[in-house]
């Protein structure tokens, strides 16, 4: 008797041979402040912040205020005279016109064959094992580690009148084909040159994808062609997205390419800026075009972003 009374005074009972002890008392903690919890996130993004200010806000708004001023051919740009005269130069003149649409149809081209050889690239990634995946993933991201002057100047040695490709048709019998400084060597280097960034979401949506699924339908009688179509193609569209603005961007901001590749007459929106800002001295003309090819941009992978997503919501439920 004296052993149990000390049992239940020290918070434990008896149970047979066993002693069981009682639930201990729970610690009650009181909440943090919620005026600290809420400004403590915004102190630790001030560096990132004003970081992201420092380099893109602030250039883009020098910018814009540039594209403004008024540009007179001898005494240059006038500070504090502003007009709007460079934007209607651009949107009423062929000659502008004509080098952004040729910007844009080459970046869109060259976005639907980076698709078209990155998506099945990436789908046969995803199926391999190692060592295989990791030698694979090595050769598809080996290129962004030499310089693109580098790769577009050896792509001028393979398109050139005699280059590799021009003699392999003179070897078969067939005409040597005009391909540098044309919109050909510009597409093909362009798909080179973009073909990782689209490899890379591609294969990271396919490494998300749980292959019970695709199994599942394989065993319900579905075809390759249908499970490929049906389970799998939608579970990617994200990443096929990521890779297409990815791809399109770059394309059309692209320079190097154009500039050794096109030559002077095949003119694109980045040299033709640079012809602007170098050679004209045409500052607010050259900022008016980037602009626009900005603004371009924007809606255009704005508008693509949101019929994809459309797509995939109605196809996902």
């Amino acid at each position: 008797m004296p052993a149990c009374a000390a049992r239940r005074r020290s918070g434990g009972r008896v149970r047979g041979d066993r002693r069981v002890n009682a639930p201990a008392a729970t610690l009650t903690v009181a909440p943090a402040r919620a005026g600290g919890a809420g400004v403590t996130p915004w102190l630790l993004t001030l560096p990132g912040l004003a970081l992201f200010a420092t380099l893109l806000l602030v250039p883009l708004l020098l910018t814009v205020i540039l594209s403004f001023n008024v540009h007179d051919a001898a005494t240059g740009v006038q500070a504090g005279a502003y007009t709007l005269a460079h934007y209607l130069h651009v949107f009423t003149d062929s000659y502008f016109l004509e080098i952004f649409w040729r910007t844009l149809w080459i970046s869109a081209l060259v976005t639907l064959l980076c698709l078209l050889i990155g998506a099945p690239e990436a789908y046969v990634l995803s199926r391999m094992g190692d060592p295989w995946r990791s030698i694979v993933l090595l050769i598809v991201l080996a290129p962004l580690m030499i310089s693109v002057v580098v790769r577009a100047f050896g792509w001028s040695m393979l398109l050139g009148p005699e280059g590799l490709v021009n003699n392999a048709l003179r070897w078969v019998g067939l005409n040597p084909v005009r391909m540098l400084y044309t919109e050909i060597a510009v597409v093909i280097a362009l798909v080179h040159v973009m073909l990782p960034f689209m490899v890379i979401p591609v294969w990271t949506s396919l490494q998300k994808l749980d292959p019970a699924v695709e199994h599942a339908a394989l065993s319900l009688q579905a075809s390759p062609f249908t499970t490929l179509r049906r389970i799998v193609l939608p579970q990617v569209m994200p990443g096929m997205l990521s890779g297409s603005l990815i791809v399109f961007g770059l394309s059309a901001s692209a320079f190097a390419i154009p500039g050794l590749l096109g030559g002077r007459r095949l003119k694109m929106v980045a040299t033709l800026v640079y012809d602007e800002y170098l050679h004209e001295l045409n500052w607010p003309l050259g900022a008016t075009i980037s602009l626009i090819l900005l603004a371009a941009n924007l809606v255009i992978m704005l508008s693509l972003n949101r019929l994809v997503e459309r797509r995939y919501r109605k196809v996902l439920g």
